[in-house]
């Protein structure tokens, strides 16, 4: 399957998985070996399809693409795409940039609810607990008969809620960029916010970081929240500012459980980690069992369709 020499007529797929790993690729490409390294599999220039390299950061997923004057298609590993984006203006246009769609959905909604079950019921304080060797019964809240906000109800934002229908919830609110109606409901657009944030007792982000979400939660936002309200972040660290949510940490009146910061990695010595009712777990949405075999069901597929000559799914941008 896998070819060493180039040919003009047949097109470098780069890949950070060994193809023959990946059940289903076709015949016919040469398939190199890329996650990072760096020293390059081949002249990027004959590389036709590029699947950038997963969790390495923007420095090495931007890397080659100044040199790839003949791909046509960069196809990404994660929900986001804004590790790829500062580096999409140095590649010519009609390249189509797709995202993974279909891949971290699982493994997203399981970590929000642990996120959500774990703060409610303060699980963190039972392990401080275990490690001094005290018994810290007490009453807690539930996620039963809570209202419940999802900002950003894409795919992700769609399988938290699936997780969400057995907890018994008194309703669940959505928001996107766009309105539209659901078989669960209405969605809402960001402009209503500010009516549906004092009704939240849980605040969910999974939204994409973008111009119109950078920032998104802020003072205002958070002033919004009721009382005790928690804010889950599945999402990216830069929808938050965090300097507004540390105050209200520290103020006591909201809690926190966030899988994403900013910055990020958050460095030692940061006050978010040390803030009263945080939990802070780290960028691991993705990173489970779940990843691999839905990543290289996605590589196959897509792989497959540019081969045969037809259009590649879950493009979220084309070069121009």
């Amino acid at each position: 399957m896998t070819s060493t020499t180039h040919s003009a007529t047949v097109p470098d797929v780069w890949l950070p998985i060994p193809a023959d790993e990946i059940e289903g690729l076709p015949e016919g490409l040469n398939y190199r070996l890329w996650d990072g390294a760096q020293d390059y599999p081949a002249d990027p220039a004959h590389c036709a399809f590029y699947v950038v390299p997963y969790m390495k950061g923007p420095r090495i997923a931007v890397r080659p693409l100044g040199d790839m004057s003949g791909v046509r298609v960069v196809q990404t590993l994660s929900a986001g795409i804004d590790h790829v984006e500062p580096g999409l203006g140095l590649l010519p246009a009609g390249v189509q940039l797709c995202n993974a769609k279909g891949v971290h959905e699982a493994s997203t909604a399981e970590l929000t609810l642990a996120l959500i079950l774990a703060s409610l019921r303060g699980f963190p304080g039972f392990v401080h607990g275990q490690d001094k060797e005290e018994w810290r019964s007490g009453f807690y809240p539930a996620l039963a008969d809570k209202s419940v906000l999802i900002v950003g109800y894409g795919s992700i934002g769609s399988a938290i809620e699936d997780r969400l229908a057995p907890f018994e919830c008194a309703r669940v609110a959505r928001v996107a960029r766009s309105a539209r109606t659901t078989a669960r409901g209405p969605v809402h657009t960001l402009e209503d916010l500010p009516a549906l944030l004092p009704e939240a007792d849980i605040v969910i982000l999974s939204t994409p970081l973008n111009p119109s979400t950078q920032g998104l939660v802020g003072a205002d936002f958070l002033a919004a929240m009721p009382d005790g309200a928690l804010l889950v972040n599945v999402a990216r660290g830069g929808v938050v500012d965090t300097k507004a949510l540390l105050s209200e940490l520290e103020s006591g009146r909201l809690r926190a459980a966030l899988d994403v910061t900013d910055p990020e990695p958050l460095p030692s010595g940061h006050a978010l980690w040390h803030a009263p009712n945080v939990l802070i777990t780290p960028h691991v949405g993705g990173s489970t069992s779940a990843f691999l075999p839905r990543a290289k069901r996605l590589i196959a597929g897509q792989v497959s369709r540019f081969a045969a000559g037809e259009q590649v799914h879950n493009v979220v941008r084309t070069t121009g």
